[in-house]
Order: C-alpha cells, then sequence, then structure tokens
C-alpha cells in the first residue's frame, strides 16, 4: 500500500485533485461576482463560511481515512464532489450554487489529510522530507497552472467549465483510485513474511523541542491561511480596481502560487529551516506586510512584487506545518486532518474579520485590510509567547 510504485499513483491523485479544487473554487468568486453581483462583502462570506466547513470537516475526514482506510475516505470523498458539481452546472440560483460550493467543500476534506498520509506513510524520517517535498511541489504546482490558465479558460470555455472540467478530473481520479486499490491489495497479497522492521529513526532534537514547533506551525498556518483566503475573496474586487479582465487577473494574480513553488523547491532541498524559529518568525513577520501591500497595490507592477514576497514566505509556514505533522506524527491520517482543520480556522478567520470590518465601517476603504493585518499582528504574539513558553 505504500510502496513507491504506489505513491507516484497518490501524487498523480494529489495532482490532479489541485487542478480540478483550484480551477472551481479560486474562480467560484469571480462566477458570484459576475453572475450574481457578489462585491468583496459577500464573496468574503463566502470564504468565511468555506473556511468553517472546512475547519470541521477535515479533522473529521482525516479521522475517517485513520478508522476506515484510507482508500475509503478517498472514495468517499470523490464520490461526493462529483455529485455535488454535476448538481451545480444545472443551477441557476445563488443559494443553489452556495449549498453546492459546501457540499464540494465536505467531499474535498475526505481528500486533502489522506493524500497528505499516504505519500508519508512507512518511510523513514529522511523519506519523510523527501516526500513532503515532493508533495507540496506536486499540489502548489498544479494548483499554480489551474490558477492562471483559469481567467483564461473560464472566459474561453465559459462559466459552465467551473463545473464540468473539475467534474471531469474527479471521476479520473476515482477510477485511479480504484485501480490503485485493487494493485495495493495485489502487493499486500503477494506480499511473503518479511523480517520484524528495524527501529524507527532516532529524532536528533529533544522531544519537547520538536513539539513546541509543531505547536509554532500549527499555529502560523493558520494565519497564513487568513491571509491566503482573503486575498483570494478579494481578488476580483482588486483586479476590477486595476481594470483587469477575467483572463489578465488569473494571469498577473497567480504569482504568488507560482513564488510558493519556488520556495518549496527550495526548502525540499536545504533542510537548514528545520527547527530553526528565526525562519518561521522572519517570514510571518514579511508575510503581514506582503499581504497588505497586494491589497492596497495602486499599480500592477507592485502587485506582481508583492505576490512573489508572499509567496515565498507562505511556503516556508505552510511547509512547516506539514512537515512537523508528518515528521512527529505515528497517526498520520489524524495529523494531517489537524493540519487541514488549522487551514479551515485560518480560511474561516480571515475573510470573516475582513466581511465585518467592512459592514461596520463601509466609509474605509481599506477597513478589511487593516482588521486582517491587526488579526495577523495577534498570531504574531501568540508565536512569540509560544516560543517563550518552550524555549
Amino acid at each position: 500500500m505504500f510502496s513507491r510504485r504506489l505513491k507516484t499513483g497518490y501524487f498523480i491523485l494529489e495532482g490532479l485533485n489541485s487542478f480540478a479544487t483550484v480551477y472551481y473554487f479560486y474562480y467560484f468568486y469571480f462566477f458570484m461576482q459576475t453572475r450574481f453581483g457578489y462585491g468583496n462583502q459577500a464573496n468574503l462570506l463566502l470564504a468565511a463560511l468555506n473556511g468553517a466547513i472546512y475547519a470541521v470537516m477535515a479533522w473529521q475526514g482525516g479521522n475517517f481515512a485513520q478508522r476506515f482506510g484510507y482508500f475509503a475516505a478517498l472514495k468517499t470523498g470523490f464520490s461526493i464532489m462529483v455529485v455535488a458539481l454535476a448538481i451545480g452546472s444545472q443551477l441557476h440560483t445563488a443559494t443553489g450554487h452556495i449549498v453546492v460550493m459546501s457540499v464540494t467543500v465536505v467531499g474535498m476534506c475526505f481528500t486533502w489529510p489522506t493524500l497528505e498520509a499516504l505519500v508519508s506513510e512507512g518511510e523513514t524520517r529522511a523519506g519523510v522530507q523527501r516526500m513532503v517535498g515532493i508533495y507540496n511541489l506536486t499540489w502548489a504546482g498544479t494548483g499554480a497552472v489551474a490558477y492562471f490558465s483559469g481567467g483564461a479558460m473560464l472566459e474561453k470555455l465559459g462559466p459552465s467549465s467551473m463545473f464540468y472540467v473539475p467534474a471531469a478530473i474527479v471521476v479520473i481520479q476515482l477510477g485511479l483510485t480504484l485501480w490503485l486499490e485493487s494493485q495495493a491489495r495485489q502487493e499486500a497479497s503477494a506480499r511473503v513474511t518479511t523480517p520484524a522492521s528495524s527501529a524507527p529513526d532516532a529524532h536528533p532534537h529533544p522531544a519537547a523541542r520538536t513539539k513546541v514547533f509543531l505547536r509554532l506551525a500549527w499555529l502560523a498556518n493558520p494565519f497564513a491561511y487568513i491571509a491566503i483566503n482573503t486575498i483570494i475573496a478579494v481578488i476580483p474586487g482588486v483586479a476590477k480596481r486595476l481594470e483587469l479582465s477575467t483572463m489578465v487577473a488569473g494571469f498577473c494574480c497567480s504569482l504568488w502560487c507560482f513564488a510558493r513553488v519556488g520556495a518549496f523547491l527550495v526548502l525540499w532541498h536545504w533542510d537548514g529551516w528545520h527547527y530553526r524559529f528565526r525562519w518561521l518568525l522572519v517570514s510571518y513577520v514579511v508575510m503581514i506586510a506582503a499581504f497588505a501591500a497586494i491589497l492596497t497595490a495602486s499599480n500592477l507592477a507592485l502587485l506582481v512584487l508583492a505576490q512573489i514576497i508572499f509567496g515565498g514566505v507562505i511556503g516556508l509556514i505552510y511547509y512547516s506545518s506539514l512537515y512537523y505533522s508528518m515528521d512527529l506524527g505515528d497517526t498520520k491520517g489524524e495529523h494531517g486532518g489537524i493540519h487541514e482543520a488549522a487551514i479551515g480556522l485560518g480560511n474561516l478567520a480571515g475573510p470573516a474579520v475582513a466581511a465585518a470590518s467592512l459592514f461596520f465601517l463601509p466609509q474605509y476603504a481599506n477597513s478589511g485590510t487593516v482588521a486582517v493585518s491587526g488579526l495577523l499582528l495577534l498570531g504574531l504574539g501568540g508565536l512569540l509567547a509560544i516560543w517563550r513558553k518552550g524555549a
């Protein structure tokens, strides 16, 4: 089940999953803006709803995978997603599409924790570093391509493509999952009795220190997603302010995704950041500045520069959370669920705070940016508190 041959298939599943979900969820806000006139505040509320569902269900998805098996979780998730997307292609009301988005999120929650666990199970510490690196490059790379090309696809193929393209991909994923499951069973039945496995690698860092870094990463990552999901929800508004078409916005506003891929590539091959607080701290501080710059950019050049910086630093924050979760966890499905649930909390908090500030302070155009930046500063205080207590 955890052979390198099968893991190649898991990485293919992951790449397809990233492309399908990014195309649907990232452009859902453009869809709601153009079809139903949703502005920044309404889209932020949708993003908060997305995050709330993900925070609850990703944790449950990880537990489900740990209890009932990884393939059962994948088949459940993909089945829910394809049915929801197929129904969404036939609906014409805002309420209907919100329900479809919500159900699709539920289905997705069974996939990401499971895929993270599948690529990490049965690995040594060095193997975890390698597998997590490939995993990060795969989802980030295919997601960046989906965001970059999605605007053009939406314009050329029409709004309905936001449903049938991801649905077709999910059908392929479901078929591949069934094949991988059969291959895993064949490998299990053909495996002869093997000697007892050697003792696991001794961890080079004290247990107390590693737990501190796990808590730091689990705090920093949801705050990074506070920034990410807020940006995604208001990018249609930024594009409108800078007079960018949906296609051009897809090209220009996806650059942070490619910068994150570059960061993942560096962090995969260089382990000098492992269990070193200063790298996480500097990345977090720079993230706050870059976030504010993206949302208040007065021209395209500043928007591009801020995105490149933003993508680089959130790459380290995300990598820290997933790496420490897999490096320290024996129940990788559950740890993957916690990692993803923390992302959901960030996806909920950022847009919710931004939407509330726009509601109560509509006279200030940048009130949402200021409010979320303040929330990110609270996260910085939390990081420092955890470090001082555990150092």
